[in-house]
């Protein structure tokens, strides 16, 4: 197998030229990558670093790194591209074409995308978040201000999609683990009745939750094959008879659970990424 050195540029957190960048690598099978980031790259001292650590990289390895950049400075752009390696420019492949379409100039101006230049984007974003972690795993309770509430046996991913969904888009999600005597009466809990209308399942296959449970607690009850696969049976039992919607996760990301969520609910989101 190939190794090749990926640099990820950016002027600010690297986050875009990060998403952006993993997203095309994963097209190429065969080939190891080691991926290094270089963000806050906004002067000329730290432009030409970046070029001297490229050009190392490419001599020791003896092969050219790939280089992302999101970088929004002309300036600094043009240092970084002289690099020896595969200079990505997802500004100039983008910005360039909307400019002619819109027949005006852009700004480039650096960290709109991350910075605090939006405090109203950036307080929904903290609101929503404290929102998720203080009615995690069924503390806090606080359905009635809840955009959605996803329940389901533990360890099928509610928290970090209702995280990943505060962070990114902004939307006030909740979550209640079903124990077992919840799973044992059959019915909802009470104090999930009022907010049925509400409510968005997550499900897994038996033996990917074993998995997952097995290396949280081995050889325990938890995570035991019967255990797992009468949870998620009587689970599912309380889905159908509810008519709860639900999503089964097991070859699903955090970033697909949520997007599937929002397009099947139809719930606004107050971020856009």
């Amino acid at each position: 197998m190939s190794r090749r050195t990926i640099f990820f540029v950016s002027d600010q957190t690297g986050v875009t030229a990060e998403t952006m960048g993993h997203s095309l690598m994963t097209q190429f099978e065969g080939v190891e990558f080691r991926a290094v980031t270089l963000p806050f790259v906004s002067s000329v001292d730290k432009a030409q670093e970046v070029v001297r650590r490229v050009n190392r990289t490419a001599e020791d390895e003896g092969l050219r790194p790939i280089v992302f950049s999101t970088l929004v400075q002309d300036d600094l752009r043009d240092i970084v591209a002289g690099a020896n390696g595969l200079f990505l420019d997802f500004f100039a492949a983008f910005v360039g074409p909307l400019e002619r379409e819109l027949a005006m100039r852009s700004t480039h101006r650096a960290g709109r995308a991350h910075g605090i230049a939006d405090l109203a984007t950036y307080t929904t974003r903290i609101n929503a978040t404290n929102f998720a972690l203080v009615n995690d795993d069924g503390t806090g309770g606080d359905y009635g201000h809840a955009d959605v509430v996803l329940i389901g046996v533990s360890r099928v991913g509610k928290t970090p999609t209702c995280v990943y969904m505060a962070l990114q888009y902004g939307v006030f999600a909740a979550n209640y683990p079903l124990n077992e005597d919840d799973l044992e009466s059959g019915k909802l809990p009470a104090r999930l009745e009022p907010y049925r209308s509400k409510l968005y399942a997550l499900t897994i296959r038996p033996e990917r939750l074993q998995q997952i449970r097995a290396e949280r607690r081995p050889e325990s009850r938890y995570a035991s094959r019967a255990q797992v696969q009468y949870e998620l049976r009587a689970a599912e039992a309380l889905y159908a008879r509810y008519a709860i919607p639900s999503l089964e996760t097991t070859e699903c990301s955090i970033e697909e659970i949520a997007s599937r969520i929002l397009n099947t609910t139809g719930i606004e989101r107050r971020l856009r990424p």
